[in-house]
């Protein structure tokens, strides 16, 4: 009989002692060391963008800076309408997918009249959003943008490590040196490699043997080894 598996997913810690610093952050990092207006900061219009590819910390580190600051943290599907005016500084993930353009750019001056931080993240950087109203295209083009880049081997290794202990496995040597050979060497790669890995377990009741471990794998394996073509890697909540 199958086990059925309830979603019981655990909520991402995004607290700044998690996160792990590493060449490929260190630019968004600097920029994040003076934020948004007076005081030091030094980001133009009090605006930056953080972009790089699923996986790399950009919601970690808005996540992060949000609750050192005491920003409202807010997402861009949900901006519709005319938003409330900010009292404070405001960290936007997914600002990428606005739900309307018109309440992004509101948002946008609403900040820079109020003299407010605007921290925005997204894969991409503003210069390959979407984007059709011509006034937002412009303060985009204008807000300052920090690049988060793949991993570093080493930082892949650290969180490898983090993902397993936050689901409580172990892995043997073997299959362990099979993630680091087969895998793409992508942070969100990892993530979902162990995730599958979790639920295939829970799924069967049992640890998992090295030939249904490969199995469960194979669509993510980057050396044609896959049975039947990859699915899309989703991000991963806790390192976006």
């Amino acid at each position: 009989m199958t086990q059925l598996v309830l979603p019981m997913e655990a909520a991402p810690s995004f607290a700044a002692a998690d996160f792990v610093a590493d060449a490929s952050n260190e630019e968004a990092l600097r920029w994040l060391s003076a934020p948004g207006f007076g005081s030091g900061g030094r980001w133009p219009d009090g605006r930056l963008v953080l972009a790089g590819p699923p996986g790399t910390g950009k919601t970690h580190l808005l996540h992060a800076t949000a609750q050192a600051q005491g920003w409202a943290l807010l997402r861009g599907p949900a901006l519709r309408g005319l938003p409330e005016a900010p009292i404070r500084g405001v960290a936007l993930d997914e600002a990428d997918l606005p739900g309307e353009e018109t309440a992004l750019l509101h948002l946008m001056n609403a900040c820079a009249e109020a003299r407010l931080p605007l921290l925005m993240a997204a894969p991409r950087p503003p210069s390959r959003w979407r984007i059709q109203l011509a006034d937002l295209r412009s303060r985009l083009a204008a807000t300052a943008v920090a690049l988060l880049d793949e991993p570093s081997d080493a930082l892949l290794e650290a969180l490898l490590a983090k993902h397993l202990a936050d689901r409580q496995m172990q892995l043997d040597a073997g299959l362990l040196g099979t993630l680091r050979q087969r895998l793409p060497r992508r942070a969100a790669v990892m993530a979902e490699a162990v995730a599958r890995l979790d639920r295939a377990s829970l799924t069967a009741g049992r640890r998992l043997t090295r030939g249904a471990a490969l199995a469960v794998l194979a669509p993510l394996f980057d050396d044609g080894s896959e049975t039947s073509p990859p699915g899309p890697v989703p991000r991963s909540p806790a390192l976006l």
